[in-house]
């Protein structure tokens, strides 16, 4: 077992938790809980897109600061690396407080150790109620990298109501003490932090775009239709699961291979980024050999060619060990979920990959409930059945195809590798 910190892992009982599939159940049902707010509302996420469907809750949260409120926002400093001129002037005055995590500081990308983000999506509203999970506040059908999507991303929250929430607040309010004041957003030091990005930025984008589009497919299934009216369930264990660069910094990968360990059926991940280290590999591989069927959905439509290159090679080992590997296609998955045995299942932020497992701080919710799980089980199982396996045959393939193939993976997996040793990890 891990040797950090476990407090984050007891579990907790009394809650009433509701499954949430895509902004388009999250925002309502956070806007409903803004507009009903007494005291006050606190947000962290990594983007917040201020177009399409995030508006309603950008005007939420004007308005609920208009009544008195206090209203909190944390962005991401990379993510979200600015709030448009006429929002930033509608937020001040109706009272809003938001300030951006931006852990780069001047030269932050020439100190690897720095490079951490806020990944976690979180909101409480009068500690009372709480979102978490992995939608950022943007439209389900706008995308920063692919552009517009003809069919909703996939992607996961959960409403919770319960002692969670206090749990949850007291993360925020830490979070929300550590950041420097909202002047720094403004000062010489991010501009010359963001500078620095955007130039790196470019660059590495020009090194990447002989090989960008290799592996891009149209999508050859057909979507998902999500039921959105989800009822609420009453679930008597569930806790919440950080990951940090202090205390927690294995909580969520723990997570992970406790559960799998333990499975006696089945283990159903749909990630979106999926480039698991050496120990959650072997419990996979383990639990297969002992008869348990391991299915994992990744992106068909990729947004990061190193990510997906570099996952290639580990597909491939999955693959001939057994686990099922299925790209779905239809649209844009940037879900964080897992079902275990339709017992066990979370949903949150944390992808299964090294930047989330080594780099960012991450919240996902645990729960161990039948009921809960089962609807989250049978949503992905519908997911399976409308992607597409990966295909390893072109293993098989000689010559140059294949030659490509296997130069394009390299790459990805080379330059990862570098990263992380940059970092001071290993994976």
């Amino acid at each position: 077992m891990s040797t950090d910190s476990h407090e984050n892992l007891k579990n907790q009982g009394g809650h009433r938790l509701r499954l949430l599939a895509g902004g388009h159940d999250l925002f309502p049902a956070m806007i409903v809980a803004i507009n009903a707010a007494h005291t006050s509302v606190r947000l962290e996420t990594y983007i917040f897109d201020f177009a399409g469907a995030a508006l309603e809750v950008a005007h939420a949260l004007e308005d609920a600061a208009q009544r008195g409120l206090q209203v909190c926002v944390v962005l991401d400093g990379v993510g979200t690396p600015h709030v448009p001129a006429w929002w930033q002037q509608r937020w001040q005055q109706a009272g809003v407080q938001w300030q951006h995590h931006v852990p780069l500081g001047r030269w932050g990308l020439l100190v690897p150790s720095r490079w951490r983000r806020l990944h976690r999506k979180l909101c409480v509203v009068d500690e009372r109620i709480a979102f978490c999970g992995g939608i950022n506040v943007m439209d389900d059908y706008l995308d920063v990298t692919l552009g517009p999507l003809l069919q909703a991303r996939l992607d996961f929250a959960v409403q919770v109501q319960g002692p969670l929430v206090s749990h949850i607040l007291s993360v925020m309010q830490v979070e929300w003490r550590r950041l420097p004041r909202q002047g720094l957003w403004h000062g010489p030091p991010m501009k010359a932090a963001l500078a620095v990005q955007a130039r790196v930025g470019v660059a590495v984008r020009g090194a990447a775009q002989f090989i960008k589009q290799a592996g891009r497919h149209k999508p050859t299934a057909q979507p998902y239709a999500f039921e959105t009216d989800t009822a609420e369930v009453r679930v008597s264990q569930a806790r919440l699961v950080l990951r940090d660069n202090i205390r927690h910094r294995a909580d969520i990968e723990w997570a992970y291979i406790d559960a799998i360990t333990c499975a006696n059926s089945s283990v159903l991940i749909a990630m979106a980024y999926f480039l698991p280290g050496a120990r959650l590999r072997r419990v996979m591989r383990a639990a297969v050999a002992r008869g348990v069927s391991v299915t994992v959905i990744v992106q068909g439509r990729y947004e990061n060619f190193m990510q997906f290159r570099a996952a290639r090679p580990i597909y491939t080992r999955l693959i001939a060990a057994g686990v099922r590997v299925a790209h779905y296609e239809p649209s844009a998955l940037h879900a964080k979920v897992a079902v275990v045995d339709g017992q066990w299942a979370t949903v949150g932020s944390s992808n299964l990959d090294p930047l989330s497992l080594l780099l960012a701080k991450e919240a996902n919710i645990v729960i161990n409930d039948a009921v809960f799980a089962g609807d989250l089980q049978q949503r992905l199982s519908a997911i399976v059945a409308h992607s597409i396996p990966v295909d390893v045959s072109m293993n098989a393939v000689t010559g140059w195809p294949r030659l490509w193939e296997r130069l394009l993976d390299n790459f990805a997996f080379a330059l990862m590798r570098a990263a992380l040793w940059l970092t001071g990890h290993s994976y």
